[in-house]
């Protein structure tokens, strides 16, 4: 017997950071759920942490369900590392190539335009349609956008992912 006017109560998210009444805390649910992400401990997620580019590709790893690939030839991706398998799977598969002087920078903080690129090439790997583009004229920095990232920014731009931040600026370098 329910009464009527019994409050639905959300579930919990498991984590000590992260409340019910939390704008993201479904989304959190969502990703431990289905073993996406694993939180900073067992009892903290860290939403106000910053995300690495590890992070990013462990998350997209654990959604292939962590198909083996040869090892990554990247100088700062050691193994026994969360994210070394995922890393080697990134690159194996042309989602990630590095910064280029043989560096992949797994603990860096992830940039939002890499952040674009990454999905971007991840969505191109499951043959995702990523025609969709939106021109980043409108915001007052998109000439500091990366070349390497600007068909990336433009499709997630277009997809609603990365949108502009206040004072139309689309902060491609920043977090």
């Amino acid at each position: 017997y329910v009464k009527d006017d019994a409050a639905v109560v959300e579930p919990t998210t498991g984590f000590n950071d992260v409340a019910d009444k939390d704008w993201f805390a479904d989304a959190v649910k969502y990703v431990a759920d289905k073993g996406m992400m694993n939180g900073t401990s067992k009892t903290t997620f860290g939403p106000n942490d910053s995300t690495t580019r590890g992070m990013i590709v462990t998350v997209l790893y654990r959604l292939e369900n962590e198909p083996s690939a040869a090892a990554a030839s990247f100088t700062d991706v050691v193994s026994g590392q969360y994210y070394t398998d995922a890393v080697a799977w990134a690159n194996a598969n042309g989602i990630v190539t590095g910064y280029g002087n043989g560096k992949f920078g797994p603990n860096d903080v992830v940039t939002r335009e890499q952040f674009a690129a990454i999905l971007y090439r991840y969505a191109q790997y499951k043959k995702y349609d990523v025609s969709g583009a939106k021109s980043l004229d409108g915001y007052t920095d998109a000439q500091s956008v990366s070349s390497y990232a600007v068909p990336a920014l433009q499709w997630a731009n277009a997809a609603g992912i990365v949108t502009g931040k206040s004072g139309s600026k689309l902060d491609p370098k920043g977090n």
